[in-house]
């Protein structure tokens, strides 16, 4: 099963003053609107810094891209994805897949420990 780029996506309270601590720590931004969120990346690794956006952190997962967020041309779709979890018996939390039949969609499952994992086609 190909997921697609990952990235950890994590609940802020102050966008700034993460952005300026993973800044520290050599992450330079890379994408977002400055203000709800900011993804940024340290050579192959990736964190989005989301403020006000959802509770927790997230494991995300983005078929279609590869980890410097340049679009792949021979990706597995979210809804091929969706399918194979639900047929190796993982319950999906939430999902817009059938939503269309191509394009951005997305699938998110709970692991046993309570994390979402996030797999959000864009494309």
């Amino acid at each position: 099963m190909k997921l697609g780029a990952f990235s950890i996506s994590l609940s802020v309270s102050d966008l700034a003053a993460s952005r300026d601590f993973y800044a520290k720590l050599g992450f330079e931004p890379v994408g977002g609107d400055g203000e709800s969120f900011v993804i940024m990346r340290n050579a192959e690794t990736v964190i989005g810094l989301f403020s006000g956006m959802f509770e927790g952190n997230i494991l995300t997962f983005n078929p279609g891209w590869d980890q410097q967020q340049n679009e792949l041309s021979d990706f597995t779709d979210v809804r091929e994805l969706h399918a194979a979890l639900v047929d190796a018996g993982i319950e999906v939390a939430e999902t817009n897949t059938a939503d269309s039949e191509a394009g951005p969609a997305h699938v998110v499952v709970i692991d046993p420990d309570g994390n979402s994992i996030l797999i959000d086609q864009h494309r």
